[in-house]
């Protein structure tokens, strides 16, 4: 039975962490392993990848060229259907525009003191791109990591997707190449992250890496971080759908189910304003449960990580949320506007009846890499500035070193740094303050 939980009793808030903390807490016992591998990769480079690639995926590559004769990126492209290719470049149409629409713009200013100060943006060089393979296919991992890279400006941007007995959705493929992917290398797990990471056989080092994976994915992104930049260390899918009387409890159903059918792992949650709602909401869910095909992960995930929330009204349910912070979050009611102030953590928001969270998956253009595990509460999804970076800049005249100089030397003294301070009084003393 579904867990429950009443926002109008005492004691909600250290409940509902506690059920929060069910899920994220005990660690793994992953990580010695993968240091294995990523040291391994570190010393041999493509020979290690290769015999890694034959281990796991039963895959032959080249241990210099880290490619394989039975995996053609183009080939496969070509055998996508047209009406998913058609669906693909609206997508990546969509995403393109949105976040073209994030550039950020280069600005310059004078202040008081005679010191001109200001920012200038840049794309990274080189990106790397982690795309789930095999049989499973994610065209919309590839868009939503690639299209934004490429409306960034970076030049190099290289796809790494595991091939387990040669086979990649053809979907993956199509996408792959009309986004702009430029190297690609049919190798996938914790080998592949080494790889863009120190660099192996013909494959240079990234500068960053991003794209969704496995726990061993995940635990190579967390090792490498400070090496090269990573986008973030994902955990399962999560949805929180508030809802009130005016919802329609079919459509939360499937909204709720959307997310848990991810993995045994995903958490979907429900706050009902309504209790009646409530209860319909799970009736529909064990309806809806029982038409899943066999194998379907939703009915695994609701029973172990779902939550249906009562509660007596918005400001209640905002609270909820903000400790939720939920990767998802649909607001499913009739003015989704008005609550929308008092949420202040959530990787997306989906506002209205009309709006599913799987519309965010595929085509509104918003980007569906986001925070997991409350991580909304310090960090947002994936965007244009992820593939930037922001210099800084400052020119004095004469008069603003002039300005500057007294306490700049008052700090760096206090500080104990003589050094500091004597690149300062030397211009003093010498009369050379730039112009």
């Amino acid at each position: 039975m579904v867990a429950k939980l009443n926002a109008s009793k005492p004691g909600f808030e250290d409940r509902l962490k506690q059920f929060l903390s069910r899920r994220q807490g005990g660690g793994t016992a992953i990580d010695g392993p993968v240091r294995e591998i990523m040291a391994d990769v570190r010393g041999r480079g493509g020979a290690a990848v290769a015999e890694y690639t034959a281990r796991f995926d039963r895959l032959q590559i080249d241990p210099v060229l880290l490619t394989s004769d039975n995996v053609d990126l183009h080939a496969l492209a070509a055998e996508c259907p047209d009406d998913l290719k058609s669906a693909i470049d609206y997508a990546a149409r969509r995403i393109a525009a949105y976040h073209e629409t994030q550039r950020p713009a280069d600005h310059r200013f004078a202040d008081v003191e005679g010191v001109e100060l200001g920012w200038r943006w840049t794309p990274l060089d080189s990106v790397g791109v982690y795309v789930p393979g095999g049989r499973a296919s994610y065209p919309s991992s590839v868009l939503m990591n690639v299209v934004p890279a490429r409306i960034a400006g970076v030049e190099r941007i290289v796809m790494t997707a595991p091939a387990p007995d040669g086979e990649l959705s053809p979907a993956v493929a199509y996408a792959a190449l009309s986004a702009g992917v430029g190297e690609f290398y049919p190798v996938g797990g914790a080998q592949a992250v080494a790889a863009l990471a120190y660099g192996a056989g013909h494959l240079a080092p990234v500068d960053k890496i991003v794209g969704p994976g496995n726990a061993y994915v995940a635990e190579a992104k967390r090792q490498v971080f400070g090496e090269v930049g990573i986008d973030t260390i994902a955990g399962p899918s999560e949805i929180l759908v508030m809802a009130d009387d005016t919802a329609n409890p079919d459509w939360i159903a499937a909204d709720l189910m959307s997310q848990s059918e991810h993995d045994p792992a995903s958490q979907s949650i429900l706050i009902a304003l309504d209790e009646t709602l409530a209860e319909t909401v799970e009736n529909a869910v064990e309806a809806l449960l029982k038409t899943l095909p066999e194998g379907n992960c939703a009915p695994a995930a609701w029973q172990e990580n779902g939550l249906v929330i009562t509660a007596p009204d918005r400001a209640s349910a905002a609270r909820a949320c903000n400790i939720i912070a939920p990767e998802h979050l649909e607001l499913a009611m009739d003015d989704p506007d008005a609550v929308l102030p008092a949420i202040r953590h959530a990787g997306a928001v989906f506002l209205g009846h009309m709006t599913p969270e799987a519309l965010g998956d595929y085509v509104t253009g918003s980007n569906h890499v986001l925070p997991t595990s409350r991580a909304a509460r310090f960090s947002s999804g994936l965007g244009l500035g992820d593939f930037m970076k922001r210099m800084s800049l400052q020119r004095a005249s004469r008069e603003g070193f002039a300005a500057l100089a007294p306490a700049a030397v008052k700090l760096a003294e206090a500080e104990g740094l003589t050094a500091h301070a004597r690149s300062v009084t030397v211009r003093t003393a010498q009369g050379d303050g730039d112009v």
